[in-house]
């Protein structure tokens, strides 16, 4: 059957990310940047042969996905499994703010992921089931072709702490997950391996975006 590739990978740069907001279920529109991000990647996948492309329902990863798409024809099919961690009461709320407000949950957010829950959340196994569930279904359909996902940085990182069997407290362990940069899978005889991981090597300036 051959092999199945699934590439992941994030939004470009939006409002909210620059203002150090949490987005979650909310949404904000990408920057001149991460419209930016999004055409590198574009370019940087001007070669692959893509046969499906799967985006978050967020506004900011169906317009990335997109700008990637540029002239291929390809339809992007909108899926709710792959939106972010709903942040309940944190949403729309600058990083600092939440830090002093909530000191221990901001600390299990990143420290001990396992531990977050506020009002209105979700936890992180909640966002990896429904994502998980949803890649596999996708790679089921998709046996020996290429897929792009794009969607949210703790999507990203629970599949992929998935394919690494990385416990929940080092989620947040390099690498970083850009804005745009590129993770890959590629699945043969239902045996994962991981080919890329954070990638940035589409960017076409070095410091552009990596602060966010």
């Amino acid at each position: 059957m051959g092999t199945t590739t699934i590439y992941f990978t994030r939004h470009g740069q939006t409002e909210w990310n620059v203002q150090q907001r949490m987005q979650g279920h909310q949404d904000s529109p990408l920057t001149p940047l991460g419209v930016q991000q999004a055409e590198w990647l574009n370019r940087g996948l001007n070669k692959v042969q893509i046969d499906a492309v799967y985006a978050s329902s967020s506004e900011r990863t169906l317009r990335t996905a997109e700008i990637i798409c540029g002239e291929r024809t390809l339809p992007v099919i909108a899926c709710d499994e792959f939106k972010e961690i709903r942040m309940g009461l944190w949403e729309g709320c600058e990083s600092a703010e939440i830090e002093r407000a909530h000191p221990e949950q901001h600390h299990y957010f990143w420290k001990d992921p396992e531990k977050f829950s506020v009002e209105g959340s979700e936890t992180f196994r909640e966002v990896q089931e429904r994502a998980l569930q949803k890649l596999l279904e996708i790679v089921d359909k998709h046996e020996g072709q290429t897929v792009l996902i794009v969607t949210h940085t703790v999507v990203i990182k629970v599949l992929m702490a998935h394919f690494e069997g990385r416990a929940m407290e080092q989620l947040w362990d390099l690498p970083y997950i850009y804005p745009t940069c590129l993770c890959r899978i590629d699945i043969t005889d239902g045996v994962p391996e991981i080919v890329l991981h954070g990638d940035t090597s589409h960017y076409e300036t070095s410091e552009a975006g990596m602060e966010s």
